[in-house]
């Protein structure tokens, strides 16, 4: 069967995730994100999940500007003083080096998920492969996919960098945490950064067991009830996880 897109009550705009979200960045310094930026582009490389200079990260800050990877720089080569401050519109507003071409679909996601602290976008070998495929990673053949992503739709293409492509994720944004773009990547987000890099890595590790099924020759997905049971898991999952993160109410 295929998996449709799940949500537990986490809407963008509410109270609760507005205070969940200021808290767990008030939690780090600008120097801080700027470390942790650096150090998970480093893993992106290291892993294989970009090359070259492929790939961005960004985190907001607690005003509300973004913190992201400049333009035409490896990942894996980055230093702190190398990122480059944007405002809610893209403008920059400090850093030496340029800014990206695709800030626009990391500010897409922020202005759609106020509960999202953290993008990521990267090129995973086997997940973009799906994409280049036209496939969705969205059939029930993993439990663990069920319970930590939900599902993974795909985007249609459009050229990257491109207001084009931030319509074209915008109705997928909200109900996911990871979208495979077409002919392009992967872009996943989290409340911080560490959540959206163990998604990212969480798509690449399902993209290569789906792969394997399809070199088999045969899928086994599971039932219905089996889907409806794991998502009353991930209920929990997301509960628990928002507790621990912002204390009980």
């Amino acid at each position: 069967m295929f998996i449709f897109p799940f949500r537990t009550d986490r809407s963008c705009g509410t109270i609760d995730h507005c205070l969940f979200l200021a808290y767990s960045i008030r939690m780090k310094t600008e120097q801080q994100h700027r470390e942790e930026i650096v150090r998970f582009g480093k893993l992106l490389h290291q892993t294989g999940l970009v090359a070259a200079t492929d790939g961005n990260l960004s985190v907001r800050l607690e005003n509300g500007d973004i913190l992201c990877t400049p333009t035409l720089m490896s990942k894996g080569l980055l230093e702190v003083d190398d990122l480059v401050i944007v405002n809610r519109q893209g403008k920059k507003l400090s850093g030496a080096r340029g800014v990206s071409s695709e800030i626009a679909m990391h500010l897409l996601i922020y202005n759609k998920r106020d509960d999202v602290g953290a993008v990521v976008h990267a090129h995973p070998p086997t997940a973009t492969g799906f994409a280049a495929a036209g496939l969705a990673l969205d059939r029930a053949l993993c439990a663990e996919l069920i319970v930590t992503l939900g599902s993974v739709p795909l985007a249609s293409y459009e050229t990257p960098g491109t207001p084009e492509l931030a319509e074209a994720l915008a109705p997928l944004v909200p109900d996911h945490e990871a979208i495979l773009m077409a002919n392009h990547g992967v872009v996943t987000y989290g409340v911080d950064l560490l959540n959206a890099y163990m998604n990212m890595e969480t798509v690449e590790h399902f993209a290569k067991i789906a792969l394997v099924t399809h070199l088999l020759g045969r899928q086994q997905t599971l039932s219905d009830q089996h889907v409806d049971k794991l998502r009353e898991i991930r209920t929990k999952y997301l509960a628990h996880n928002h507790v621990m993160s912002h204390g009980k109410d």
